[in-house]
């Protein structure tokens, strides 16, 4: 069963359409929600967590109904929102502590898992400090303790390393690899920078206008088709590409002595390509390293689906 579905589903503000018949599954794992600014991935998530009203078809989070069941979804997720979200004038633990009673954890519970969740996400000797003192790093890091203290099954990440310098995000997305890989929880993350998904999602979303433009898993959707192959070289050899060419294959990108080329008919399951690159090294009289079929990059697979 996926952890959230929704089918045709459609939200409007007034007379305007965000979404519109639009039906998606997230499997169990780590999932990317991406889409250019106006996609409605927020309004998406808004609408799964039952603070947006649907106009039309169904959906589901966690087997709760997301029309009629809105509050019992927010108390089995964690919800870390783009913007801050903390209280001022009550320090770390405090804060932490008091997202878990809201989602319906004993007082006692609630400040002991205040104590480990802050300890997880590395601001153990920050915890009696006001939130307001904080640095950007620091605050984004509570709004993921926050999420987690109540043990949700299903997190939702908006935007997770905005403001973050190099170091901070790497360990932003360690944390979040960490959480959806080593304790079992799934997550989906909405970000608009494309190698924060590729280093931490198994599967991906993308939208654009209201509509799912593409979706699945990543490894399936960074597959060519068998039709391109990634060869490199000892050494840059333009006679290894010219002698490619010869035998049908079309050259499409090169990087130093890495190139990747396209093979018109000719499939994977045959060897054709294989065999054909030895023979083009045999005549260049070029030293093959190694080769594979080649693989789309996420920004390959995001430009193609909403261009």
């Amino acid at each position: 069963m996926p952890v959230a579905a929704v089918s045709e589903l459609t939200v409007r503000y007034g007379a305007k359409t965000v979404l519109e018949n639009l039906s998606v599954e997230v499997p169990e794992g780590c999932t990317g929600l991406l889409g250019p600014n106006g996609a409605g991935k927020t309004t998406l998530i808004k609408t799964l967590l039952g603070f947006v009203a649907p106009a039309g078809g169904t959906g589901q989070v966690l087997g709760h109904n997301i029309a009629t069941e809105g509050l019992r979804i927010r108390q089995r997720i964690g919800l870390m929102p783009e913007q801050d979200c903390h209280i001022p004038g009550i320090n770390a633990v405090s804060f932490v502590a008091y997202a878990g009673e809201l989602a319906g954890m004993p007082g006692s519970r609630a400040m002991g898992r205040a104590h480990e969740v802050l300890e997880y996400c590395a601001l153990g000797e920050a915890r009696y400090r006001k939130v307001e003192t904080y640095s950007t790093g620091m605050k984004q890091r509570i709004k993921l303790a926050q999420a987690l203290v109540h043990g949700p099954k299903l997190l939702f990440l908006d935007e997770p390393t905005n403001g973050l310098d190099p170091a901070g995000r790497d360990e932003m997305l360690d944390l979040i690899r960490d959480i959806s890989h080593g304790k079992g929880v799934n997550v989906i993350v909405s970000s608009h920078l494309l190698p924060d998904i590729e280093r931490t999602c198994d599967s991906v979303i993308v939208m654009k206008g209201g509509r799912i433009m593409t979706q699945g898993p990543m490894a399936s959707l960074r597959e060519t088709g068998g039709t391109q192959m990634e060869v490199e070289l000892r050494a840059a050899s333009e006679p290894f590409v010219a002698a490619v060419q010869e035998r049908g294959g079309r050259l499409a990108t090169v990087q130093g002595s890495r190139y990747r080329f396209t093979f018109e008919g000719n499939g994977l399951a045959d060897g054709q390509m294989g065999r054909l690159l030895f023979e083009a090294a045999m005549a260049a009289n070029a030293q093959v390293r190694g080769f594979r079929p080649a693989q789309r990059s996420l920004e390959d697979i995001f430009l193609e689906a909403v261009e």
